[in-house]
């Protein structure tokens, strides 16, 4: 670790007791306390530098400032001699770059810490990195480097002094003064094993924030996502809303809602399970390309890819339809990447995935025919679709129709081998409450969804605006809902009036942000990709 170590016995070393430990450091805060030291008190203290940039300006620097002179050669040299011109090309170096010290103030969090009498060194971690802080008696004085001998692993400090880059090669902070400003009481996990217990880590992100500075790294990354989104569509002329998080009717998608009841009005209300409906009363309106990035709630499992709470983008366009939304999004996704990685071409895992290259696109029927061999252009109804199901051991409910089961097959056969995105088009009108029809096939109406990776990434209609259409899907999904499915749509007035003021032609795309940052950051798990995911109470 060069000049890092940090003190410890070793591998063998006796277990540490904690609750000594944190003894220890309740003691040394009562210490400080009573010295009128408590480092709590402070309010604030002024950061001109981050650790990342501060090592970028002095390489920027030395590179500048050392650009003519010769590398040190110590050919035919013995060992002596080598050590010897190497420790005066050192020193020679030193005293140019002193000539134009880089002064920084840094703040951070001690991470690794190593005493030795006079002078000492620790790392300073921060958002941008860490950087190691060389501390010597001689520089900060007698009473505060006996306080900083008594800092702790896990204490936030404030560091000023200037850059240079130690003997062994290492660009670091020589420390003039140190602050304390703020003491850790809890112990951080053991820095050469880090914080392994998953569960942990998610329950306690502010630790594994700390310890994991790739998990720290993915966060910063899904910001980028996010604001990569915000940036392109803003250039597309869409303007960005809020619509409403309680509803009395949680419609736009197939999932059951969470519900909660409003006291001052004593009403039942739920929590939103789409963006769909308020965003189409905009298109109404006459916002003709809206979009909201925003927090949807599905009472529903927990795995790899689903979490009740999670971040939804949806976005309407009028006077466009699904091959726009199909453009739209190809572009979008093409874009993001490129914004956030640097590149179209990336790794998931095992798999190379490509989003430079043209998006496949192909209807739900011939994707079926191509992995299951089954046409369902040549299934007569529905009673040939259940035959064909039992047949093939494809389980169905006995309210299902054609249209259904030709999904059940698709889900079986299909989602699987869909590894490079591809957009699955042309949906049957069962599964598709809110979608127009199409005009020239019976019984399927304008969606597509993307998938990548197997997943289904993205779902986007030629939205249905003929209101006497939208009443007979709803009253169909009603009756859905009276044979017991909870994730039936319901009838929702209001929105049937707006259809009934008049919608322009209106494509519209929805998307998980989450399964997206999964992507484009190599995330196994959605809880890896939220910061707070949902989990059973410990207690």
């Amino acid at each position: 670790m060069g000049d890092n170590n940090q003190n410890n016995a070793g591998a063998n070393a006796a277990p540490v007791d904690l609750n000594q430990v944190r003894k220890n450091k309740r003691e040394k805060l009562a210490a400080l306390q009573a010295a009128g030291k408590d480092p709590f008190v402070i309010t604030k203290y002024d950061v001109d530098h981050h650790s990342a940039d501060a090592k970028a300006e002095y390489e920027e620097l030395e590179a500048k400032l050392l650009a003519d002179r010769a590398e040190v050669n110590t050919d035919g040299m013995d060992e002596a001699q080598a050590r010897a011109t190497v420790t005066a090309d050192y020193n020679e170096r030193r005293e140019i770059m002193d000539a134009s010290p880089i002064n920084v103030s840094i703040a951070g969090r001690i991470m690794l810490k190593r005493v030795m009498g006079k002078a000492s060194f620790c790392n300073v971690a921060d958002l941008k990195g860490d950087v190691q802080v060389y501390v010597a008696r001689d520089a900060l004085g007698e009473e505060p480097y006996a306080d900083f001998k008594k800092y702790d692993v896990g204490d936030i400090i404030g560091v000023k002094g200037y850059m240079f880059r130690t003997q062994k090669g290492e660009i670091s902070v020589h420390a003039t003064e140190t602050t304390l400003l703020s003491k850790n009481l809890q112990p951080l996990p053991e820095k050469f094993h880090g914080l392994t217990n998953t569960d942990l880590r998610y329950r306690q992100r502010y630790t594994d924030l700390i310890m994991n500075p790739d998990v720290k790294d993915t966060f910063i990354k899904r910001s980028k996502i996010i604001s990569s989104i915000r940036h392109y569509l803003d250039a597309q002329g869409f303007m960005e809303v809020e619509t409403p998080m309680l509803v009395s009717n949680a419609g736009g998608a197939a999932a059951r809602p969470f519900q909660t009841h409003f006291n001052a009005l004593d009403e039942d209300l739920n929590l939103r399970i789409s963006l769909e409906l308020y965003l189409k009363r905009l298109i109404v309106g006459g916002l003709e390309r809206v979009y909201e990035i925003g927090r949807v709630f599905r009472n529903e499992g927990l795995d790899t890819r689903h979490n009740p709470e999670f971040t939804l983008m949806e976005l309407y366009q009028a006077y466009t339809d699904y091959y726009g939304m199909m453009d739209l999004t190809e572009n979008m996704f093409r874009h993001v990447a490129q914004e956030v990685l640097g590149t179209t071409t990336f790794n998931y895992g095992d798999l190379t995935l490509d989003f430079g290259k043209p998006f496949e696109r192909m209807t739900m029927i011939d994707a079926v025919k191509k992995y299951a061999g089954v046409d369902f252009d040549e299934i007569a109804n529905d009673d040939a679709a259940k035959a064909i199901a039992k047949e093939k051991h494809v389980e169905f409910e006995p309210h299902h129709k054609k249209g259904d089961i030709l999904n059940l097959f698709f889900e079986e056969y299909v989602e699987e081998h869909l590894m490079q995105p591809t957009f699955i088009m042309d949906h049957p009108i069962e599964i598709s409450p809110l979608t127009k029809k199409k005009p020239d096939k019976e019984g399927y109406v304008e969606r597509f969804e993307l998938f990548i990776n197997g997943w289904e990434m993205c779902n986007a209609y030629s939205e249905l605006n003929d209101p006497i259409d939208q009443r007979e899907r709803f009253k169909a999904q009603d009756a859905l809902a009276d044979m017991g499915d909870e994730e039936a749509n319901h009838t929702d007035e209001d929105f049937l009036n707006a259809l009934e003021i008049g919608m322009a032609p209106t494509g519209g795309i929805g998307y998980g942000i989450d399964r997206l940052c999964m992507l484009l950051t190599d995330s196994p798990a959605i809880r890896d990709v939220l910061l707070f995911p949902t989990l059973k109470s410990q207690n």
